[in-house]
This record gives C-alpha cells, structure tokens and sequence, in this order.
C-alpha cells in the first residue's frame, strides 16, 4: 500500500484530507505518468457518486488535467464499474471515479482505471505519488489551444445500462424485486436496468440529496430492504453500495445472501454451462469457511488471495480465471467485466433465478455458512502500522490460532480503505468465537487504541 493510495484509490474525509489541492495535484500527475510516452493528448474518462464534494473535487481533478493538456470526458453521475467499460468503448486513455464506494458521505476518493479498465498496477501508482509528495518535476504548463478540454457524454448512462442487459441469456419477465439503491450512483441506472430486463422493480432509497449516501441503507444495511421484500411479498431484494461496484441480496423472507453465497449459487451455474474456466473460484482470505467446503462437496477449486477486488482480479488474470469475488459483494464476471459490478453481478444471479423456477433461499442452501464474528475497531494509521509488530498482540494471535486449530481461524487486519483493524472470527462453536473477538478486541483496543 502507497503513502496516497490504498487498496482502492486515494481516499479520505473531504475538503480536510482529500482537499481540492491533492485532487488538482493528482489530476496533473497521473496525466503526466499516463502520456509518458504518447504521442497525442491523453484522454480520461470521469464519473462520480452523488456525494456532496464529488463536484467540487471533480472539478479541482478536471482542472487539473487540463493544466498539463489533457482532454476530459464527463460522464456525470455513473457507477464505477461503468467508468471502467466506458474507458474502452469511448476509446479513452484512462478513467477515473470520484466515490468512497460504501463509506459515510463526508469521505470521497479517486480510483483511477488504464485504458483497458483494470485498476491501476502499484507501479503506476507510485509513479504518480512520487510526482505529487516529492514535487521532482515541474508539470508541463500548454497555452493556447494545447489546453485540454472538457466534453460531456450524455449517452453514458445509456451505453452502461445497453452493455449489463446484453450479458443476460434469459429475461425476467414476471419477476417481483425490490431494489436498494444506497441513494447511490445505481439511482442513475438501477431502476432504468432491471425495468428494461422485464421485471417488476420496486425501488428504494433512490433520492440522493448529496449526503444521505449509504446512510441507514444499501449493501451495508440491508434491514429495510428486508423488511420491504417481506411486507410486499417479493421473490427478493437487491441492495448496492455507494458507487454500485457490489451487491448483496436478501431472499423471499428476508434472510440475507451474502458475497459467498451469490458466488456459490453463480459458480454452480457457470460450471453447468461450461463457462468456469478450469472449474476454479477465487475468492479472499475473509471468505467463509463453509465456500471451500462447497467448493469441495461439488468438484471446483477455491484460491484465496488478499482482501481487495483488485488481488482477486490479479489471480484471474495470471491463471486465467473467469470467475472470483468477495464475501463483501463484490463479484467478477471477467467474460464480461474488468472489475467488480454490483448490477452485472445481480443481472446474472437473477437470471439464473428465473431459469431455474426456484426461490433464491433455495438455491441458496448450496452452501452452509459457518458462523463468524466480525469486529470494526476505530483504530489510526499510525496504531494500524504499529499492530503489525506489537508482541502482545501477536502472541496472543498465535494463542488463539492453537485454541481454534482446524475447527476455525482468526484473521485480523488493518483496513485498506478506512482508519479501522477487522478481527473475524469463524468457527463451528459460537460461544468460543464470540469471546475470542472480544478478547482480542479488547487487547487491540488496549494496545493500539492511543496511537
């Protein structure tokens, strides 16, 4: 992980430590580290959530690129994963996304994609970093016509919404779903989306006033959506983050079926149907304990990468895989995208749900989920830096990891994108892996909590 960005992109609260500066800063150097080489005027492709400061640091990241000769198309208010298919279909040189994809609406960030869609490899990023915190080069400063300019695409939303309904073998007519929008980016293209696949869509939290942003709903709290699905006796529900990069589902009565389970459910069919390259899923170090037990009961593989879309995606790549995702949500159809995609994910699991004539809690008993224990400490950089060589911390780690043995495992790690140490917990006894993550909370806290 780089000194600016994380696992996924610069982030942080907006206008005091995402300023409109460091976005100018970074517009000019990543067209600088981008063009090195080229020789036209780069092009960047720029889309937003609906946050309050994606217009203000949108612009101070335009004008940047700009400044050094640039061109910009803006494609308005799209989610990410939109950013990363428009890129090559408007023939762009790369793209950028203003989202904190499911953080609270004072946070913002910059994720930037190649002209291929792919998140950037940590060597372009450093690249760009160097420019920006080390200040060895002086930008180049066009007069004149060789200042970039700045076009607007207003079939963007359209383009995305045409190339997730061309990726459906099966339509949904006559399916009753709910969707939550997270007061997010998939406002813009949800309701639009699943109405012209042939479902009746019932829609909430699809007003976003600039700060009301995964605000009490959406992938990280889907208890309204639970309940609507319920009371208005709908096949399921649909719930995206802030910028539409993941979904997580509830079923018929409301129970929820998570990262894990919708790759279950859509590795079974994609096996099926011959279309799981080498019969292999590639999932993350936080997945389930109850996926590679299904994975085994069923004949595929399962590899485990780092926590982060982007170390799946790099395991996809370097093997050939053509399927992987996360327990979060977010899931990766590589026939069909270069990163995670909350309503192509959703797209796909409601087709096979239709086809197959069954309720999703159904087809969701593929797979028996392990009980875990997850805890979100408010931890800073400088205690996230310091766990990793914390001997208490440490020993007791390796005390619970005896105690567990085969019938479980602990995980703890500092978060790539937020000022927080997860501690999971899984195992068959839910009374032990409840005060297991309380006593290692605890001692984090105790430890690191003042740094």
């Amino acid at each position: 992980m780089g000194r600016l960005f994380g696992t996924d992109g610069v982030r942080g609260i907006a206008n005091t430590e995402l300023t409109s500066e460091l976005a100018m800063e970074i517009g000019r150097a990543a067209a600088t580290v981008l063009s090195d080489g080229c020789r036209r005027r780069p092009t960047f492709v720029i889309g937003s959530d609906t946050r309050a400061s994606s217009d203000m640091l949108g612009a101070a990241l335009m004008a940047g690129l700009c400044s050094v000769g640039a061109d910009v198309i803006q494609l308005g208010v799209v989610p990410t994963p939109a950013v990363a298919y428009l890129v090559g279909k408007y023939k762009a040189d790369a793209g950028v996304m203003i989202s904190a994809s499911h953080n609270p609406a004072e946070f913002n960030g910059i994720k930037i994609f190649s002209g291929n869609g792919f998140k950037l490899p940590d060597i372009i990023e450093e690249k760009i970093e160097d420019l920006i915190l080390e200040k060895k080069k002086s930008y180049a400063k066009p007069i004149g016509g060789e200042v970039g300019k700045v076009t607007y695409a207003t079939g963007a939303v359209a383009d995305y919404v045409r190339h997730i309904k061309s990726t459906a073998h099966y339509s949904l007519d006559g399916m009753k779903i709910a969707i939550d929008c997270a007061n997010g980016a998939a406002s813009a293209t949800a309701p639009t989306l699943f109405t012209q696949l042939g479902a009746e869509v019932h829609v909430i939290s699809d007003k976003p006033d600039g700060v009301n942003i995964n605000r009490d709903c959406g992938s990280t709290h889907l208890e309204a959506l639970s309940e609507y699905v319920v009371k208005n006796e709908l096949m399921c529900g649909i719930a995206f983050d802030g910028d539409a990069d993941r979904c997580l589902c509830v079923d018929e009565m409301g129970n929820v079926i998570d990262g894990d389970m919708i790759m279950a459910i859509c590795a079974l069919d994609l096996k099926r149907r011959g279309k799981l390259n080498k019969d292999t899923v590639v999932g993350t170090i936080m997945t389930n304990f109850g996926f590679g037990k299904f994975c085994e009961d069923n004949g595929l593989r399962f590899i485990a990468t780092k926590v982060g879309d982007r170390y799946v995606l790099e395991e996809m790549l370097l093997e050939d895989y053509s399927f992987g995702g996360e327990q979060s949500g977010h899931v990766i159809f590589r026939d069909f995208a270069t990163t995670g995609d909350g309503q192509l994910t959703a797209t796909q699991l409601l087709v096979m749900l239709h086809q197959s004539g069954k309720k999703l809690s159904e087809l969701a008993s593929v797979m028996t989920r392990y009980p875990q224990t997850i805890v979100n400490l408010k931890i800073s950089a400088e205690g996230k830096i310091a766990f990793y060589t914390d001997r208490e911390i440490n020993e007791k780690l390796d005390e619970v990891k005896a105690t567990l043995g085969k019938s479980g495992r602990i995980v703890v790690r500092p978060s790539g994108t937020e000022p927080l140490i997860r501690v999971m917990v899984e195992g068959s006894d839910v009374s032990l892996i409840e005060q297991i993550a309380k006593e290692v909370s605890e001692l984090i806290t105790e430890r690191l909590g003042k740094k």
